[in-house]
């Protein structure tokens, strides 16, 4: 990213551009923030910061206040913290390509208050995108007194995991009205930290985010999931004449894929201990259960003794997913970073967006049973064919009947049949047996003495 004489401070178009994109979606950061978010391919942030000068003095960005953060030598430093004026959110209205009324407001207040949890959800996104780094070319260092040296070779730049992006995919500070409207919410409703919708997207076309800095207590953050439920349940009409409604939400962003609502990530930035994050998110996930757990349908067709197979019907729950800052920026969105409040493990984004016990798993399970069910009759069928074919191949005639006869116990092959064996023997037992003759009249003769 060479610098251009056109400029006071030396930026390109490019680099101007991007810190205007960047700032039309987190609305307040640092240089340093703007260079992780864009260009972390750049060994500081002096390309970033030459950029919104020139902005600065073009009223597209002012600096209304300061930041202060401790690098990884542990030493404080004090940033300045930059955001748009009402000019710059036209101007990067242009550079996303979205209505100036999507844009939002210029977040001058949290920017001259130090912008924490602003900065904390700029972090987020950086972690989220993951900006594949562009090499940078090394300029050659000259003087009048020592020729050009060839400059050294620039280092090839890190592999970072798969991110979620782009950019212009992400909006925050999204208005969730739970009544009223997008631009007059009623009180109670909700902003989101950060939306990605992308249509058509493989693994999620719509996430909402919300990005914890510890500063909430654990009910706090509950009800703001009753609040999520509570708007993505509001319907409206569709607008068609039928008398049809659709959930309002539709009418903003793509639609889920899924049962039940659109996921809610948690992202936890504040590092507390692997002890005090885990009690954290227990009782996170405690508090809000009735919002995310499905309830479980049994189908009522097990036999005695086993238990009954079913599912859980996720209509109306939130898809609740929760993470860290830490996990999320070493391993990437779709890394197995994400607890999905209801499974057992930490998983992929994929993996923890799925429903692994809702209506489809059953459906193929029970397909499974049928299947299993039909290969059974079948054998049976083909076992009862190769009886019946064995007993055609070693059936005889019987030789008095002439009739067929099949192989039993008690018959011998080649012999009669069952009832001609039986009628031979009742036709035996019917016959008086015959006494042997003596002779000599009606006593027979008498033996002389």
């Amino acid at each position: 990213m060479g610098g251009s004489k056109l400029r006071r401070y030396g930026s390109t178009g490019r680099t101007r551009t991007m810190c205007l994109e960047a700032l039309g979606v987190v609305k307040v950061a640092t240089a340093e923030q703007i260079r992780r978010l864009m260009c972390p391919g750049t060994k500081d942030a002096a390309t970033v910061r030459g950029g919104l000068k020139d902005l600065e003095v073009e009223k597209l960005v002012i600096s209304p206040g300061n930041a202060v953060r401790v690098n990884a030598e542990g030493i404080r430093i004090t940033e300045k913290l930059w955001t748009l004026t009402p000019a710059g959110l036209d101007a990067a209205a242009v550079v996303l390509d979205r209505p100036a009324r999507e844009m939002g407001g210029t977040a001058k207040a949290a920017a001259a208050s130090g912008a924490k949890h602003a900065r904390a959800v700029t972090d987020v996104l950086a972690a989220f995108l993951q900006t594949p780094p562009e090499p940078t070319s090394p300029v050659a260092r000259t003087n009048q007194f020592t020729p050009a040296a060839p400059p050294a070779p620039a280092d090839p730049p890190p592999v970072r995991p798969e991110g979620l992006g782009p950019l212009a995919a992400w909006s925050t500070e999204a208005v969730l009205p739970t009544g009223g409207t997008f631009l007059a919410p009623a009180r109670g409703s909700l902003r989101a930290d950060m939306v990605f919708a992308s249509p058509g997207h493989e693994a999620v076309p719509l996430l909402f985010v919300e990005v914890d800095n510890g500063t909430e207590g654990p009910p706090i953050v509950a009800d703001k999931i009753a609040r999520y439920k509570r708007f993505f349940a509001r319907r409206v009409s569709a607008g068609t004449g039928t008398g049809r409604e659709v959930p309002l939400w539709r009418t903003v962003w793509p639609d889920s894929p899924r049962d039940g609502h659109p996921p809610v990530a948690l992202v936890f930035t504040k590092d507390v201990g692997p002890k005090a994050m885990q009690a954290r998110m227990r009782e996170v996930g405690s508090l809000s259960r009735e919002h995310w757990r499905g309830q479980w349908e049994a189908d009522g067709y097990a036999s005695e003794g086993v238990k009954p197979d079913g599912y859980r019907d996720y209509t109306g729950t939130v898809p609740l997913l929760a993470t860290t800052l830490h996990l999320l920026a070493a391993h990437g969105p779709h890394g197995p970073v994400w607890w999905r409040y209801g499974h057992k493990t930490w998983q992929s984004l994929t993996d923890a967006l799925d429903n692994p016990d809702d209506r489809r798993a059953y459906a193929v399970r029970d397909e499974a049973r049928r299947q299993a069910r039909q290969a059974e009759a079948e054998r049976n069928r083909h076992e009862r064919e190769e009886q019946r074919r064995a007993l055609e191949a070693a059936k005889w005639t019987c030789p008095t009947c002439r009739r067929s006869v099949y192989p039993e116990d008690g018959l011998t092959p080649g012999g009669e049949c069952a009832p001609c064996l039986s009628y031979r023997r009742r036709t035996a037992e019917a016959v008086p047996e015959q006494q042997p003759s003596t002779g000599g009249g009606l006593f027979g003769r008498r033996r002389r003495t």
